[in-house]
């Protein structure tokens, strides 16, 4: 005999998960829809002389995304492939999106492009974008 757990809410979140994905891919750069499956989440904390964003990015192996910066805009691209099924699986619940993802942030004019770094740790891709230093007023002596 087989033990089945009663769920009665299930299909009302799913349906509510289908909603919020269908809205969240409506309101996304049209530039994303066409070239990317999903968009992973991303936070950005602005310190006194950095930018740093954290994407979450399970299962992606951080090497294998890619991080450029062209004319001020940051682009995030990469994908998560679907994991080999092992033998013998009866049933399967998927809730992690896979396939391409794109993001695009468009940055201000006092990062420093030249010193972007990036690294991954526990399913974050953390980007570290310096801001350049700030350039000081000179005093301005008149002469006689």
């Amino acid at each position: 005999m087989t033990l089945t757990r009663y769920e009665p809410w299930s299909l009302h979140r799913a349906l509510l998960n289908e909603i919020t994905r269908s809205y969240d891919a409506s309101t996304q750069d049209a530039s994303v829809g066409a070239t990317a499956d999903y968009a992973p989440a991303v936070d950005i904390a602005e310190y006194a002389d950095k930018f740093v964003l954290s994407a979450d990015l399970p299962g992606v192996d951080p090497a294998k995304v890619e991080i450029t910066l062209e004319s001020g805009v940051l682009i995030l691209s990469g994908g998560r492939e679907k994991t080999v099924e092992g033998k013998g699986v009866e049933s399967r619940r998927n809730e992690r999106l896979l396939g391409k993802f794109y993001r695009r942030f468009a940055l201000p004019d006092t990062v420093d492009g030249d010193a972007v770094s990036a690294s991954g740790k526990h399913g974050v891709l953390e980007i570290t974008i310096p801001k350049r230093a700030a350039v000081q007023p000179r005093r301005i002596t008149v002469t006689h």
